[in-house]
């Protein structure tokens, strides 16, 4: 395990990775991916289906381990933890939000919110009412999901990825299964909370309309990185 502790040195990336390196019994999926992420930060990760863009979320989530090379959240290497310990910590340091919004069905709005931040043993009540004001929802804390529209279900995702306060954001597709004024507003919604927040972002995704509001923009293809630019100016909404 490596910790930043010296008060000298710059401050650790919110995320960071090594030359990952993984598959799946056949030819690797990765073959040596680096990158950080600072605090603020937005990256996009863009390229074709099977270029790696899913197994690399997974294991910069903790959700995987790679085979070769480190992962870090906020100058913690936690890839060589084991499952149970990665859990604890990615519950209080990574928020996800993915294409579908999986909020549980017979918990209301606030307490889907609240999960990240109970599992983290942070639960603030206060907080995630913030949160949900923030993203349009206040008033529906008492709704269960099942009255919700679909980009209402997406933002309260987007408020519980926020809610125990995570160094790191990771999305894919987050607007992926909305149509294109909701999507729109997820998007700058979970854009704007993070960088305020002061947490690194990686989104997967497929809309140009969205990478272009990044910092910057990596291309993966055949499991390594062809490009890592600044994103072009963000185009009209």
């Amino acid at each position: 395990m490596r910790r930043v502790t010296d008060p000298a040195s710059p401050p650790a990336p919110a995320l960071a990775a090594d030359q990952l390196v993984h598959g799946f019994g056949g030819p690797p999926v990765l073959k040596g991916v680096s990158l950080a992420v600072a605090a603020g930060e937005v990256l996009a990760v863009t390229g074709p289906s099977g270029s790696g863009k899913s197994t690399l979320l997974h294991l910069l989530g903790g959700l995987d381990v790679p085979q070769e090379g480190g992962v870090w959240w906020a100058g913690e290497r936690v890839d060589t933890l084991d499952t149970q310990a990665r859990a604890v910590r990615r519950a209080g340091r990574v928020g996800l939000v993915f294409q579908h919004h999986y909020l549980l069905e017979d918990l209301t709005v606030l307490q889907n919110v609240l999960i990240p931040a109970q599992l983290s043993g942070r639960s603030d009540p206060d907080r995630a009412r913030a949160l949900l004001a923030r993203v349009g929802l206040a008033g529906r804390e008492a709704a269960l999901p099942g009255v919700l529209s679909g980009g209402e279900r997406q933002r309260v995702a987007v408020a519980r990825a926020l809610s125990a306060r995570p160094a790191v954001i990771l999305a894919d597709e987050p607007t992926g299964s909305l149509d294109r004024a909701n999507a729109d507003t997820v998007a700058a919604l979970l854009l704007a909370l993070a960088r305020e927040e002061g947490a690194g972002v990686v989104m997967v995704t497929h809309d140009d309309r969205l990478s272009a509001q990044a910092d910057r923009t990596l291309h993966l293809l055949d499991g390594q990185i062809t490009e890592n630019l600044p994103a072009p100016p963000a185009l009209g909404v």
